[in-house]
């Protein structure tokens, strides 16, 4: 039988300290260089993590490089975020080699896990899916915690590109995730939601010779220390499905589907 503070009492404790009052955390992709941009090496994808304007953790992609090069976006990795100054673990994520993101899948769906101090805080699975990709997001008991789609329009079945600000102004370049509750598997694009993960804008020079990415990592309120943790993982995550190797992001995924 489970205690109640196992339950809630999970991962390590660099994780509890930076992550229990933490509202909301931004994700930058370290850049290549652009010539290694122009020749095509895939290098192991890097990213510091920010509260505010300090920086906390880090993190790089622990994949062969064969696979890197030659499996984008689907090839495994492992990679742990780690505290800055003293390298103790966040949270650490574990990909398995699966097909590409698309729809009308019946197996070999995108997954991860996620794991801190020697505990699994939890997975994600890719849903199947049609024009608008979604997926699970489950605790370490197998019970889901929520489920992570792009803002939609249409009664659900495009996405809306428009949600984050007009993408011919201020929205420009801006995509997000939203996460909803465990129960929203009909929600539309006016439901309300829990937190998101946005892709910020990049600056032209980083548009035109990078394909560097930042995040931000808006939490749920009283989301607790591991189910953040779980959050952190799955920007990582999101990136490696649809923003690194040929993908371009939501657009890519929707026709796709």
């Amino acid at each position: 039988m489970v205690k109640a503070n196992e339950m809630t009492d999970r991962g390590s404790n660099a994780l509890k300290t930076h992550m229990s009052g933490c509202e909301k955390l931004e994700m930058r992709q370290t850049r290549r260089g652009w010539l290694q941009e122009c020749l095509g090496c895939e290098a192991q994808t890097e990213f510091k993590y920010f509260i505010g304007e300090t920086q906390v953790f880090h993190s790089l992609e622990d994949a062969g490089f064969f696979c890197r090069c030659c499996c984008q976006p689907c090839h495994p990795y492992t990679m742990t975020v780690k505290e800055l100054n003293t390298q103790a673990e966040i949270v650490t994520v574990d990909r398995p080699f699966r097909c590409g993101s698309g729809s009308c899948k019946c197996c070999c769906y995108q997954e991860a896990t996620f794991t801190s101090g020697g505990n699994e805080l939890g997975r994600a699975q890719e849903t199947c899916w049609f024009c608008v990709p979604s997926l699970k997001v489950f605790d370490h008991t197998g019970s889901q915690l929520y489920l992570i789609h792009p803002p939609t329009c249409c009664g659900g079945i495009c996405v809306n590109c428009c949600a984050e600000g007009n993408p011919c102004g201020k929205g420009c370049c801006k995509e997000s995730f939203r996460i909803f509750p465990a129960d929203a598997e009909n929600t539309n694009g006016d439901a309300p939601y829990l937190g998101l993960i946005l892709k910020k804008p990049k600056s032209l020079a980083t548009e035109i010779f990078t394909d560097a990415q930042a995040f931000e990592v808006e939490f749920p309120k009283g989301a607790s220390a591991d189910q953040k943790g779980i959050l952190i993982g799955m920007g990582i995550l999101i990136n490696s499905i649809f923003y690194e190797g040929e993908s371009d992001g939501l657009l890519d995924a929707a026709l796709a589907g």
